[in-house]
C-alpha cells in the first residue's frame, strides 16, 4: 500500500509518498480501507512543532516528537473510510461499513490502510456528509465540543467571542456555541465574514480593520483558539465571573489559570481535548440533525500532500483542509 512517510524535520517537502507493508489487523481490530484524512494544526506540530508555543518546544522535542529525528513516520490523526477486513473477536463492526474516527496520536492516517481497534475512536459515518466532511470530525470537532461544551461551559443567554472563528476548530465551535444558546461574536479576516455569519455568528469582527479588545463590549466566555490574544489583553472584555480560555497556553496562561483558580473573578482555562468516542457519536447526531456542518476550506490527492501542508502552515486556512486516498 502507499503511505506518506514523514522521515526529517523542516519544509513540507521531506515528506514522500512510498510503497509500505499492508497492515494486518488484529483480532480485535478492523482494517479501514481510508477515503480521506485531513492536515491538521496538530499533523504540523507533529511535523515540525509549526504552532507549538515557544515554551513547549524543549519538552516536545524531547518526550513527543523525537530530537534529531521523528519519533513517528506516518502521520494523520483523521480519517473516513470503508472497513476491509475485522478480526475474529469484532462485533461491533462488519465489512462494508462506512466510518469515520482518529487513531489519536498513535496516528498513521495519511496512507491507503489503517487498523484500529473496535473500541477505540471510531464509528459509522454520518449518512447525510460526504467522506471528506466526514473526516474533519473526530478531531477537530470533538477539540471544539470541549472547549466549548466541557471548559467553556456555554450555556442558553451566555455571549461568547471566538478569535479565530474562520479555521477547522473555529468554525465548529461557532456553531457548537449557537446550538447551545449563547449569541456568538466571531473574530476573523475580511474574506471570512459572511461565512462565520453563514454559521451562527450573531457579530463580526475583522481583526484587520479593529481590535475587539478595545470594542464596547463584554462576553461571558472568550475562546482563542489561535492562540493570538492573551488574557490580560482580553481581561477588560470579560464579564465578572467570565472565562478566557485558548487552545495554545502560553507559559502566562499555565501560571494565570492556576492564579486564577484560587481566587475570584474572571477565569483563565485551558485543556487537553482527548477524542472520545461518545463525542464523536454526539457530534455525528448533531450533524445528522442538520445541526452543525463541517466546513472545507481546500481539498488535495495523496499525492500532494506536501502542498497540504505548506498551505496549513501559513495559518490562514478556513475550516479544514482534506486528502483524497
Amino acid at each position: 500500500m502507499k503511505a506518506v512517510i514523514h522521515t526529517k524535520f523542516g519544509p513540507p517537502d521531506e515528506l514522500k509518498l512510498k510503497e509500505v507493508e499492508k497492515p494486518v489487523s488484529k483480532n480485535n481490530e478492523v482494517l479501514i480501507k481510508i477515503r480521506t484524512t485531513t492536515v491538521t494544526t496538530s499533523d504540523c506540530n507533529m511535523r515540525n512543532l509549526t504552532f507549538a508555543p515557544d515554551w513547549t518546544r524543549l519538552p516536545f522535542r524531547l518526550f513527543v516528537v523525537g530530537v534529531f529525528r521523528p519519533r513517528i513516520h506516518r502521520l494523520g490523526m483523521e480519517l473516513a473510510g470503508e472497513i476491509e477486513a475485522v478480526g475474529k473477536d469484532v462485533k461491533l463492526f462488519k465489512k462494508g461499513d462506512h466510518v469515520f474516527g482518529t487513531p489519536g496520536t498513535r496516528m498513521g492516517a495519511h496512507a491507503e490502510y489503517i487498523c484500529m481497534p473496535e473500541k477505540g475512536v471510531l464509528a459509522i459515518k454520518p449518512g447525510n456528509i460526504s467522506w471528506e466532511e466526514s473526516a474533519t470530525i473526530p478531531l477537530e470537532g470533538n477539540t471544539a465540543l470541549y472547549f466549548i461544551r466541557d471548559l467553556g461551559k456555554v450555556k442558553s443567554g451566555q455571549k461568547i467571542l471566538i478569535n479565530g472563528a474562520s479555521g477547522a476548530i473555529g468554525t465548529f465551535a461557532v456553531q457548537l456555541a449557537k446550538y447551545y444558546g449563547a449569541e456568538v461574536t466571531g473574530v476573523c479576516s475580511t474574506a471570512n465574514l459572511e461565512m462565520v455569519k453563514s454559521l451562527g455568528a450573531v457579530k463580526v469582527v475583522d481583526y484587520t480593520k479593529e481590535d475587539f479588545t478595545e470594542i464596547n463590549d463584554s462576553y461571558d466566555v472568550i475562546f482563542d483558539v489561535v492562540g493570538k490574544i492573551s488574557f490580560s489583553k482580553c481581561k477588560s472584555s470579560l464579564k465578572q465571573g467570565g472565562i478566557y480560555i485558548t487552545t495554545l497556553p502560553t507559559l502566562e496562561v499555565v501560571m494565570q489559570t492556576a492564579r486564577t483558580s484560587i481566587t475570584g473573578g474572571r477565569k483563565v482555562k485551558f485543556g487537553d481535548a482527548v477524542a472520545k468516542i461518545e463525542n464523536i457519536i454526539f457530534l455525528k447526531e448533531l450533524i445528522e440533525e442538520g445541526k452543525i456542518k463541517p466546513v472545507i476550506d481546500r481539498s488535495y490527492p495523496l499525492e500532494q500532500i506536501a502542498e497540504a501542508f505548506r498551505y496549513v502552515e501559513q495559518g490562514h486556512k478556513k475550516g479544514n483542509v482534506v486528502i483524497t486516498v
